[in-house]
């Protein structure tokens, strides 16, 4: 016997956590060492350019790596996911509105603000912008995303269809 296989909902909102992009930094410090050895007058020693190759797109692997698992976010129509956690959207009652300033301005901050972001990080991360969420058993919570106002738009949608469905 075969088994069913599984049906993936359709994204409505995705984000990859970083580009693998980064790693080409590897092989321009690598090529940067080789014109510093030229332009010094050293000639070609490849020990240092290829130990820079090696170092810098290693580090930069497991870097890109781990923002795209703990920094990824994926809202389908049953789910969002923010990292490695999954919250089902028939938790969220409702979004909290956007704040008219950031959390780390000298004016007093809003109730959702201080609340857990989503996701296995201790806070949100850097260059994204938290999300409000008002959850089932009066629980509030911070989803976040680059590009915020679309995710919002999503989820306000999704909220709004649920909630419009039920009454």
């Amino acid at each position: 016997m075969t088994e069913a296989p599984s049906v993936q909902a359709e994204p409505l909102f995705f984000e990859r956590g970083a580009s693998w992009y980064w790693l080409l930094a590897g092989p321009v410090s690598a090529v940067a060492m080789l014109v510093i050895q030229l332009k010094g007058g050293m000639g070609i020693q490849l020990f240092v350019p290829m130990v820079f190759l090696v170092l810098v797109t290693g580090f930069l692997y497991l870097q890109v790596k781990a923002a795209r698992i703990h920094t990824s976010v994926e809202l389908t129509a049953d789910s969002l996911r923010q990292g490695t956690e999954v919250v089902p959207v028939r938790t969220i009652v409702g979004l909290y509105p956007e704040s008219s300033h950031g959390p780390k301005s000298r004016e007093a901050t809003e109730k959702w603000q201080e609340a857990r972001a989503l996701g296995e990080l201790s806070g949100v991360p850097r260059g994204r912008t938290g999300i409000g969420l008002h959850l089932s058993g009066e629980r509030t919570a911070q989803a976040w995303a680059r590009n915020h106002r679309e995710l919002r738009a999503q989820l306000t949608k999704l909220v709004e269809e649920r909630t419009a469905g039920s009454s």
